[in-house]
């Protein structure tokens, strides 16, 4: 679960910096290092990320657990 979170992640802020670069300087680095056919693949494994981001959203906005690493954020008192 942790690699399937952190891989999503970091297509997440690829996509996110991808849209800025297209947004401030109309230059779509994606498609200029893949071509069209792949940028598409990577737009696609991205938006499939933003819908598993959705969901780790939730799971940190209900403070269930920690998402990379569950139990990390108890606190065990000293006794």
């Amino acid at each position: 679960m942790r690699v399937l979170t952190i891989s999503s992640l970091l297509l997440i802020v690829i996509g996110a910096l991808n849209w800025g670069l297209v947004g401030f300087f109309n230059y779509d680095l994606v498609r200029l290092i893949f071509g069209d056919m792949l940028s598409r693949i990577v737009f696609a494994l991205v938006g499939l990320a933003g819908i598993f981001g959705i969901f780790v959203l939730g799971r940190l906005w209900e403070k269930r657990d920690d998402v990379c690493v569950p139990g990390h954020g108890t606190v065990i008192s000293p006794t």
